[in-house]
């Protein structure tokens, strides 16, 4: 995809955005003849413009649009207050009716192999909306005259996440396009290059006053030097008064002593000055509450201001933190140290948050049937999303690790027989899968409830083909590709040639949900957006037949091609989806499905 500001600003807006196939306009708020030239630089012209997408009516971004209009005959798509506001300027002249297409707030829009999503913006307009745009795996976020900006607008434009990984790949990719021409590829320049690449990006597609950019493991590891050197490289082209480095460290505590020890963070600091930098603020990790002289004497040796020296100590509820953090001054000292003049926050509804998990009443228990159990950390996001719907239920939420690989259809009553409810959350390969076909298949009949997250709904579609299908060998293709049955299989128009990375359904996808359904009970709309990190897919050949015997398909993607979510009607929370929904729950905001589960698992 490609990307470039034509103009920018209070005079005028508009921003192309391309593909190697299809190219749009977003906004149009300068001359046509000043479009024209800007085109001209990225080797195009009018004449390759496929759309006009709209994001408000003021002036300055549909100045050009009646020229256009009568010129080009390119078709607008903007909201219908949008419309109507385009329509009362006079300015724009007289503009053919049949050009203008009425989109909606959160439902995408396809040109060929472009996919626009619309999403609502706070401004002083009719209708106005931003959008990003999506082609492949690359998506790029618009988002301009923004009043404020909440968790929606974030989890629309979300996505600016960088890994090792990704620099290499982008490296190497340049590369063979042959844009180094020929020179030795180095890890300065060139992978601190795509790192600052990437942080910059973030800045002129979110229009953001502050980029908070975490650099991730432990200063001095080999893995984070290139991201320590590009930050650093940041913080000198954008100047001291524009940046900000706050260095993260533990305090050990030593109870045989009953002391904490300073010298591991001002050895840290002194390595990470070693690299070229110095950090602002440091915030003190520890178990125990520090001292007033380990503050003094972190202050001293490690060249920082007294105040700029923050403790962060081991709570509770790890939610309290931006609590304790508040009372160190954290947010005035970071706004101080930028030059940003900026009010106290406002931290009502994070503490009304916190006032529910601590006057939780209820208690209930919850399977996580998986092949990974021994280490937790692997379904972080799933248990965080329960507790998270315990804290909206009021109900302290227990989790119960069970390995599949130990379950049968002889154990499973007993192995689940404290449980209120269970997940199977996702995963890959065979191992385990029979002990999660066994799980679901109780949890089915039993009526207990149950949620199956990617895997874990193709285990559901799998368990109702054997039992109530009587398709005794259904499988999925990637268990067993010998079955004659595969209800689980490549995603259409893939096949096993392809390499498995190409084959992921990954980031963000519509969903079409069904009235009438647990699923609707739950999200209470029939468009919901989310995120899916997946291979195989429910096989279509096999829908009438599990349809027929019951299973209902709650969930779909819009144009109805691809099963997302199944569900069991008869029994009281009984859920399949293909997607990931743990990866949208908050502390403040519990996901809807995690909310359903333990609501059901609290009348077990």
């Amino acid at each position: 995809m490609r990307l470039m500001t034509i103009a920018s600003g209070s005079s005028g807006n508009c921003i192309y955005v391309g593909s190697g196939n299809t190219h749009i306009l977003i906004d149009s708020g300068i001359s046509r003849k000043k479009i024209a030239d800007g085109l001209a630089l990225a080797g195009l012209s009018m004449k390759d413009i496929s759309a006009v997408f709209v994001t408000h009516e003021h002036i300055d971004h549909i100045k050009g649009l009646g020229v256009i209009s009568r010129k080009d005959s390119i078709p607008i798509y903007s909201t219908k207050g949008t419309i109507r506001g385009i329509k009362e300027c006079s300015s724009l002249g007289e503009m053919d009716e049949s050009l203008f297409n009425e989109i909606n707030a959160d439902a995408d829009v396809f040109v060929n192999d472009l996919q626009i999503h619309p999403f609502k913006v706070s401004h002083d307009a009719n209708e106005p909306v931003a959008y990003t745009v999506k082609c492949k795996e690359k998506k790029i976020g618009i988002a301009t005259d923004l009043g404020f900006y909440d968790d929606y607008i974030v989890d629309n434009i979300k996505g600016s996440n960088l890994t090792t990984g990704k620099v290499y790949w982008n490296v190497l990719n340049k590369e063979r396009r042959g844009e180094y021409l020929g020179e030795t590829v180095q890890v300065i320049p060139h992978v601190t290059n795509v790192i600052k690449d990437f942080i910059y990006a973030v800045a002129q597609k979110t229009d953001a006053d502050i980029v908070i950019t975490e650099i991730g493991g432990t200063t001095g590891d080999i893995e984070s030097q290139p991201f320590i050197e590009a930050i650093r490289q940041v913080g000198l082209e954008v100047g001291k008064e524009n940046s900000l480095y706050i260095h993260v460290t533990l305090v050990p505590y030593l109870r045989g002593s009953e002391e904490h020890k300073s010298k591991p963070t001002q050895h840290s600091v002194k390595e990470l000055q070693g690299m070229g930098i110095n950090p602002n603020i440091i915030v003190l990790r520890s178990d125990e509450p520090i001292e007033e002289s380990i503050f003094k004497k972190i202050a001293m040796f490690c060249n920082v201001k007294p105040d700029c020296v923050i403790e962060n100590i081991t709570i509770p509820i790890l939610y309290e933190a931006p609590l304790m953090l508040e009372k160190s001054g954290f947010s005035n000292i970071v706004c101080r140290e930028l030059g940003i003049n900026a009010p106290s926050p406002d931290l009502t509804d994070w503490e009304k948050m916190l006032d529910r998990i601590k006057s939780r009443t209820k208690e209930v228990r919850i399977g996580i049937v998986g092949k990974y159990v021994q280490l937790h950390d692997a379904y972080l996001s799933v248990a965080e999303a329960l507790r998270h719907a315990g804290y909206e239920k009021g109900a302290y939420v227990e989790i119960e690790w069970i390995d599949s690989e130990t379950i049968t259809d002889d154990n499973v009553a007993d192995i689940l027989r404290n449980c209120s409810g269970i997940v199977i959350p996702g995963g890959f390969g065979n191992r385990g899968i029979e002990g999660k076909i066994a799980a679901a298949h109780y949890c089915r009949v039993n009526n207990l409830p149950m949620l199956g997250i990617c895997l874990g709904m193709q285990i559901a579609v799998i368990e109702f083909a054997r039992y109530v299908c009587g398709i005794s060998d259904a499988n999925s293709g990637e268990f067993d590709e010998d079955t004659a049955n595969k209800v689980i299989d490549f995603m259409p128009d893939q096949n096993n040639e392809i390499a498995k990375g190409g084959t992921m359904r990954l980031g963000a996808y519509p969903c079409k949900v069904k009235p009438g359904t647990r699923m609707y009970e739950c999200y209470n709309t029939d468009l919901i957006y989310e995120r899916h990190r997946h291979r195989y897919e429910f096989n279509n050949d096999y829908r009438d037949v599990m349809q027929a015997n019951g299973l209902v398909i709650s969930g779909t993607s819009p144009d109805g091609r691809i099963v997302e979510t199944v569900e069991v009607p008869e029994n009281d929370f009984y859920i399949g989806v293909q997607y990931h929904p743990e990866f949208k729950s908050r502390p403040n905001r519990a996901h809807a499905l995690f909310v359903g589960l333990i609501k059901a698992a609290l009348k077990h």
